[in-house]
């Protein structure tokens, strides 16, 4: 297992979630709940800046079928610019499936109302990424996901990843 801050994103179009786990990458916890309003991108940027983190893991919301749809699209377009903005770290784009229904449930188990949980849903499914991806690099030794090219903007604009 390799060493080393790493920052979880859970990408959504009304909020972005975030997570961070320690230096080991035992323990993955919540960070933050940020408006998806054009500035995640930058705070998640600032998050890794400040806590020295040497990778980004981005949920990527596949179909049950393993298909991808407009949100899949939307997450790895994200994942994109912050590639761009964060290079050379590396950002990697993980399999969130049921990652939501996943932090539901340990919200409910912790006794928060249903209705507090929009609060902080978001955080705590970047933490269920984050560590199912920290899992994953345990059980295979090999890093988690799918490693996600800082494009630069001319690049990355012809292929209509500007939005």
């Amino acid at each position: 297992m390799r060493r080393g801050v790493r920052i979880g994103v859970d990408v959504g179009r009304a909020r972005t979630g975030v997570a961070s786990c320690d230096s080991d990458g035992i323990l993955a916890t919540p960070v933050a709940t940020l408006p998806a309003n054009g500035t995640d991108v930058s705070e998640v940027a600032r998050e890794v800046r400040e806590r020295g983190a040497m990778e980004v893991i981005v949920g990527l919301p596949r179909n049950m079928d393993g298909s991808e749809g407009a949100s899949a699209r939307y997450s790895r377009r994200w994942a994109r610019r912050l590639a761009r903005r964060i290079a050379p770290v590396p950002v990697r784009l993980f399999d969130e499936r049921l990652s939501t229904v996943a932090a539901h449930a340990q919200l409910h188990q912790a006794g928060r109302s249903s209705r507090s949980h929009r609060a902080v849903v978001d955080q705590v499914a970047a933490t269920v990424i984050l560590n199912n991806a920290l899992e994953a690099e345990r059980l295979t030794g090999a890093p988690a996901g799918e490693l996600v090219a800082a494009q630069t903007e001319a690049q990355s604009e012809a292929k209509g990843d500007n939005e």
